[in-house]
């Protein structure tokens, strides 16, 4: 599936500008493309207890779920602290990583992005190796 990188990096980072990150500082931004096309944007949620806290990723995988969205193309990833400008590219955690997989299987496309033309490009089978999933439990 070919679709605009540049449009869901630059929503990622829109998204990125709502996360609640008090703690850590660290905000980051997610979007998430399904496979009929529609963008589902996430930020990072923080709690004072750390545990219940929501990665971006995870937020626009909820979002998306919820409203019916069960296949997804590509999600595009952007972090850095608070008031900081992105050196480092952000790769999802490996909850979020396990989390994507279920519903976007091992080619899903994760773009983890310093800038609209500066980024990583990997597919989650790269990122999540032997991943283990609903085919796992046929």
């Amino acid at each position: 599936m070919e679709f605009d990188r540049t449009a869901l990096i630059r929503a990622a980072f829109v998204a990125r500008e709502y996360a609640y990150a008090p703690y850590s500082h660290f905000k980051v931004g997610a979007a998430l493309l399904t496979r009929r096309g529609r963008v589902f944007t996430g930020c990072n949620i923080e709690s004072a207890t750390y545990t219940p806290t929501c990665c971006a990723e995870r937020t626009a995988l909820v979002k998306a779920v919820s409203e019916g969205e069960r296949q997804f193309a590509a999600i595009a990833i952007v972090g850095s602290m608070e008031g900081h400008r992105n050196t480092l590219i952000t790769s999802p955690c490996g909850v979020c990583r396990q989390m994507l997989f279920e519903f976007g299987g091992p080619q899903l496309i994760v773009i983890m992005a310093k800038s609209e033309t500066d980024y990583e490009e990997m597919t989650l089978d790269q990122l999540l190796p032997l991943g283990f999933g609903p085919d796992n439990l046929q």
